[in-house]
């Protein structure tokens, strides 16, 4: 057994100490970091990044070796509150009110606290927490989500560190979860199956979901599940979990007309009628009236009222108040020309690109997410996550270099008006571009020296 270890130790020592040097890095990150310290967070974060790819490069094919590794960087966040994130104080409130039998959709905290007659567990702190702009607006997480978050609150005995607790360990299990069935989809695919580590190991993944609580990985879990099932040729079961994904983000919906190209028009009809008895089904514990006004008006917000690192956004915006342009028009009109953009870009590759092949199907989705961030006022840090999971499915590799160079947007919170760097988005879209283009021109030139060959 002596022997073993030893024998271990001496083939896999750097490795192991790379592991070492990342559990202090995390540890770090979890326990003794304030988002207003960028300088630390971005060293911290730089750090981690360089380390998950020698670990990538060294052990790429020491399966369980990274596996117990991605688990234990996880781990290192299991007990202590998020610390570059507010959003775990709504998840909360919102678990607690559906114990308490009470839609979400229908009231606004400031309302509840207002009314005083909802008791709620710890209602003071998490109300205090979840901030101003969060406790005015209704909620808009998805149904499934609502649930999870009911879970969380129910098992967390009315404590907030033991919701905490429940809802890391559902991300957690989701991530495993995306390791599994991802690495089924990229033998199926024929690419190598390390490459999901790009995923698993990813320090923007583990800080954002874990460290953060952030749910983008329970829906990336169910959309996976569901490409699996699509390589499988179980479209129906394929259809529940996309309809599941949608109820706990709604970004999947973007993608639903590429499937009539995929499966052809009459069973594509079935599969959209699968999907959307499923998606109905989650929403009938919450219907009302004005259950949909208030979903409507509250994700419309996001569109129309809020920006944080955008990039073609703040282009368009600098050049725009030069000709004196307001800021406050020009976000409502810009955030109402999005969703025409975005359904004619997907309409084109829907029609006049061939999504037959799983892997072509995929690489639309992946150019319809990215367009749409690109075009968005609003891209926080975690919403890439779905992205940098699609990619490792396909040839492009520039969503990975995003989940490095969008840190950057963190130094907001180092101004106490939370004031962005635009020195700092530049370089990170000036890295995400030139990565992008680079990959663009390198695929194309392979092509055609396969095609004159």
């Amino acid at each position: 057994m002596a022997s073993r270890i030893s024998s271990y130790w001496n083939l896999h020592k750097l490795s192991i100490l790379l592991v070492l040097a990342s559990l202090l890095f995390y540890t770090s990150f979890a326990y003794d970091l304030v988002r207003t310290d960028f300088i630390k967070l971005i060293s911290l974060f730089f750090a981690l990044f360089f380390l998950c790819y020698k670990l990538i490069q060294f052990e790429k094919w020491n399966f369980n070796f990274l596996l117990v590794s991605g688990i234990l960087f996880r781990l290192i966040f299991l007990m202590v509150e998020p610390n570059l994130s507010q959003d775990f104080y709504r998840f909360i409130w919102d678990g607690e009110l559906v114990l308490s039998g009470i839609n979400p959709y229908l009231q606004t905290p400031d309302a509840i606290m207002a009314n005083g007659e909802i008791l709620l567990a710890n209602a003071k702190e998490l109300h205090n927490g979840m901030g101003s702009l969060s406790a005015r607006h209704f909620s808009n997480y998805p149904p499934l989500n609502q649930l999870l978050f009911a879970i969380s609150a129910f098992l967390g005995g009315k404590s907030i560190m033991g919701s905490l607790i429940v809802m890391r360990s559902i991300i957690i299990l989701a991530d495993i979860g995306i390791y599994y069935f991802g690495k089924k989809l990229l033998r199926y695919l024929n690419r190598s199956p390390h490459l999901i580590f790009w995923y698993f190991l990813n320090p923007l993944i583990i800080i954002e979901l874990t460290g953060n609580l952030h749910f983008e990985g329970v829906m990336l879990f169910f959309f996976i599940w569901g490409l699996c099932f699509l390589s499988a040729n179980k479209w129906l079961f394929a259809a529940i979990a996309f309809a599941c994904s949608i109820s706990v983000k709604l970004v999947p919906l973007m993608f639903l007309p590429l499937f009539v190209t995929y499966f052809g028009f009459m069973k594509s009809i079935r599969f959209y009628v699968a999907l959307g008895i499923t998606i109905l089904l989650c929403l009938l514990p919450f219907y009302s009236i004005e259950f949909f006004n208030n979903y409507a008006n509250t994700v419309g917000l996001w569109f129309s009222n809020f920006e944080f690192n955008a990039s073609l956004y703040n282009i368009i915006k600098q050049i725009a108040v030069k000709f004196d342009a307001k800021p406050w028009e020009l976000i409502k009109t810009y955030g109402k020309l999005v969703p025409y953009i975005m359904i004619g870009f997907v309409l084109l590759l829907t029609f006049f690109r061939d999504n037959k092949k799983l892997s072509v199907l995929i690489s639309s989705m992946l150019w319809v997410l990215a367009l749409y961030y690109f075009l968005s006022s609003t891209v926080h840090p975690w919403y890439i996550i779905f992205l940098a999971g699609l990619t490792v499915f396909t040839e492009y590799r520039f969503p990975l270099a995003w989940t490095l160079a969008i840190i950057l947007s963190y130094s907001a919170y180092e101004n106490p008006e939370f004031k962005e760097n635009l020195g700092f988005l530049l370089i990170e879209y000036l890295i995400v571009f030139g990565f992008m283009a680079y990959e663009i021109y390198k695929l194309k030139g392979q092509k055609l020296r396969i095609h004159k060959n």
